[in-house]
């Protein structure tokens, strides 16, 4: 009986931890779902094909460039699905960090918790395993919550797409990268966190005013990991 109330009490204690680092995060997230459900009732979409492509596709990069090519004309959905993955090539980088967590787990567990990693719970989540290690149930929690908050959004963007102006406008989503910023600040902790921060910075400048669509993500994410790779393993040649 004594170990099922502790069990209770470190699963409560794990959801407000999770209410109380995702809801900061969602003053940003809101407005771009609202914003993206809104740019799909503009490309001709209706609240449903939204609201569906909100709960399987999940990604909101990819669904605003999927709606813009289809606000665009273009017709060809190969080439929607390929740019697409393209953009969303960087998922490839957080899976293998989180490859040793996951591979742990269960496998319908493995396969729910790949689906429900985006940029905001990957971040909370690698956050968490610095200050207090993995678990899986702040994992599947942050994913879940961020899931909802992103579908209501997508969701009432869609069905009061006429009566809300653009939500971008009002500034809030400022407290997306605000959130990223404080998450990232504590890890810049030694020279090699250091440098790869810096380099990833400016590859993504430098790709935002020279390469077309969202390259600049690709390019400084793979430019970050190949640095610090290299920095960590030259690191036992030093010694």
């Amino acid at each position: 009986m004594e170990k099922n109330k502790t069990c209770r009490r470190l699963k409560t204690s794990i959801w407000k931890e999770v209410l109380q680092d995702c809801l900061p995060m969602s003053a940003g997230l809101i407005p771009f779902g609202l914003t993206c459900g809104i740019m799909g009732r503009t490309a001709g979409l209706s609240t449903f094909e939204i609201t569906l492509m909100s709960a399987a596709v999940f990604a909101g990069a990819s669904q605003f460039i999927a709606i813009g090519m289809l606000s665009s004309g273009v017709a060809s959905w190969g080439l929607i699905v390929l740019t697409t993955f393209l953009v969303n090539l960087r998922h490839l980088l957080m899976g293998a960090y989180m490859a040793p967590y996951f591979l742990k787990l269960p496998r319908p567990l493995q396969y729910l918790l790949a689906f429900g990693m985006v940029d905001e719970s990957y971040a909370l989540t690698v956050s968490r395993i610095e200050r207090k290690g993995y678990d899986v149930n702040y994992n599947l929690g942050v994913s879940s919550l961020i899931y909802i908050i992103w579908l209501l959004a997508t969701f009432l963007g869609a069905l009061f797409y006429q009566s809300i102006p653009d939500p971008l406008e009002w500034g809030i989503d400022f407290a997306l990268p605000a959130t990223f910023m404080v998450l990232l600040i504590p890890r810049l902790a030694n020279r090699t966190a250091l440098i790869v921060s810096l380099v990833s910075a400016l590859c993504a400048v430098w790709g935002t005013l020279y390469l077309p669509g969202s390259w600049y993500i690709i390019v400084a994410a793979v430019a970050a990991t190949l640095v610090g790779g290299i920095m960590e393993r030259s690191k036992p040649n030093e010694r």
